[in-house]
């Protein structure tokens, strides 16, 4: 699988008063690695939302390596680490210019009605992105 990187310039208003982002923020960018790897793919959140499906983090771990600081340019790298039609996993590295990791992390993802917020297979629901999401695994092997 490949990964895709996304460029993230570290704002003022993202830093704590020790004056390192606050570890919070990393989360807001996961997300938006993982937009950015779903666009890759030719896919949207909307094409879900639409049909009022969301896709909600239902589990979520971050270790810190080394702090980031206000002005730094940083990379958000994103990958599916598994997929079984229900869940997703995607991992996640912050790094610098310098290929350094400040920090690793994994969201765990389902699919679920809007309303309802029960469970469906993204499988059945949404073949397209099964078929590239299956893809994207085997490309790791």
């Amino acid at each position: 699988m490949k990964r895709v990187r996304t460029p993230i310039e570290v704002r003022y208003q993202e830093t704590d008063q020790m004056g390192v982002v606050y570890h919070a923020n990393y989360l807001v960018w996961f997300e938006i690695g993982r937009t950015k790897f779903i666009e890759n793919l030719g896919l949207q959140y909307t094409e879900m939302e639409k049909n009022n499906i969301v896709s909600p983090v239902i589990d979520a771990q971050i270790s810190y390596k080394k702090p980031t600081k206000y002005g730094e340019k940083v990379f958000v790298e994103t990958w599916i680490e598994k997929y079984d039609g229900l869940r997703t996993v995607y991992n996640y590295e912050v790094l610098n210019d310098e290929g350094e990791i400040k920090v690793t992390g994994s969201t765990k993802h389902v699919i679920v009605n809007k309303d309802s917020f029960r469970p469906l297979s993204l499988k059945r629901a949404y073949p397209r992105w099964h078929e590239l999401y299956l893809k994207q695994l085997e490309d790791e092997e």
